[in-house]
C-alpha cells in the first residue's frame, strides 16, 4: 500500500498596507476628517485637555475687565465690550499651540509608525489633527461667551453676524493652527515647544488692539498693530457683535489667513516628511 502524503503549501504573508502614491484632494479631505474623530474621541476621554481653551480665556478677561478695565475705559462695562471679541481671537491663537503639541507627543510615541502603514493620504494625519480642533474651539468660545454674558456682555447686532463672528474666528484659529504644526514637526523636544510657540504668538496677542486702544501706543508699535493680523481679526469680531466697520478689517484677516496657510501648510509638510 502506497500511503501518498502530501505536502501543505504556504502563503508568504500579506504585506502591510502601503499609502497610494496618488491621492486626490477629496480622498485627503475624507481620510482627514476620519482621523478627525480621532482627536475628538480623545476629547471625550480626557475632558480636561479642554482647560487651556476654556479657564484660560475666562482668567484673561475677568483679570483685564476689573484690575485695567476701570483705568483704560472709565467703565469696566464699556471695557467688556469692546474687549470680549479681541478675547476671544487671542483664545483661538493660543489655543492653537495645542495642536502642534499633541502631535509632536504623538510622533514621540510612535503614533505616526501605524499612520504610515495605513493606506491613507501622506498629509491626513496632520489635516485630521487640525480639523479634530474644532471641537475644543467651538467649546471655548461657548464658555466664554456664557461667562461674559453673566459679566454684562450685550450683543448689539443679532445672531447671524454673531454666528459668521465665531466661524470667522475658528477659521482663522484652523490656519495658526499650521504654525503650531510646523513648529511641533521641527521642534524635537516637547519641553521646548511652548517656548518657541510663544516667541510667535505673543508679539500678535500681546502686541494687537485686543486689550487697549491703539491710539495710546508709540508710534513704531502702531505700525504693526495696524497689521496684526489679531488686531484685525478682533476689529471684524467686534463690528459683527457691538457693530462698527467689517469690511476693510475683515479683507486684510481673510489675506492674512490665506497667506498662513500658504506659508505654513507647505513648510509643515516638509517638516514632517523629515521627521517621520
Amino acid at each position: 500500500m502506497t500511503t501518498t502524503v502530501e505536502s501543505a503549501t504556504t502563503e508568504p504573508p500579506t504585506p502591510a498596507a502601503a499609502a497610494p502614491e496618488h491621492i486626490g484632494p477629496l480622498r485627503t479631505i475624507k481620510h482627514g476628517l476620519t482621523l478627525a474623530g480621532r482627536s475628538t474621541l480623545k476629547i471625550r476621554k480626557s475632558p480636561e485637555a479642554l482647560l487651556d481653551v476654556t479657564l484660560q480665556p475666562i482668567l484673561f478677561l475677568v483679570m483685564f475687565v476689573y484690575i485695567f478695565g476701570g483705568a483704560i475705559a472709565a467703565d469696566t462695562g464699556i471695557y467688556l465690550q469692546r474687549t470680549l471679541p479681541g478675547v476671544m481671537a487671542m483664545t483661538m491663537v493660543f489655543g492653537s499651540l495645542g495642536t502642534g503639541m499633541q502631535l509632536n507627543t504623538d510622533i514621540s510615541k510612535g503614533v505616526f509608525d501605524r499612520f504610515r502603514s495605513l493606506p491613507v493620504a501622506r498629509s491626513a494625519p496632520l489635516i485630521g489633527a487640525v480639523l479634530g480642533d474644532v471641537v475644543r474651539y467651538l467649546v471655548s468660545i461657548a464658555v466664554l461667551l456664557v461667562v461674559a454674558t453673566l459679566m454684562g456682555f450685550r450683543i448689539r447686532t443679532g445672531v447671524v453676524p454673531t454666528v459668521l463672528a465665531i466661524l470667522l474666528v475658528i477659521g482663522f484659529a484652523l490656519c495658526m493652527c499650521w504654525v503650531s504644526v510646523w513648529l511641533g514637526m521641527l521642534v524635537r523636544s516637547q519641553q521646548a515647544l511652548p517656548g518657541v510657540a510663544m516667541a510667535f504668538m505673543f508679539p500678535m496677542t500681546m502686541g494687537s488692539n485686543v486689550f487697549v486702544p491703539t491710539e495710546t501706543m508709540p508710534g513704531w508699535l502702531q505700525a504693526w498693530v495696524s497689521i496684526n493680523p489679531v488686531s484685525k481679526l478682533a476689529d471684524t469680531a467686534r463690528g459683527l457683535m457691538i457693530g462698527g466697520p467689517v469690511m476693510a478689517p475683515l479683507a486684510v484677516t481673510l489675506i492674512w489667513m490665506v497667506a498662513l496657510v500658504a506659508v505654513f501648510f507647505p513648510l509643515a509638510m516638509v517638516s514632517y516628511r523629515r521627521r517621520v
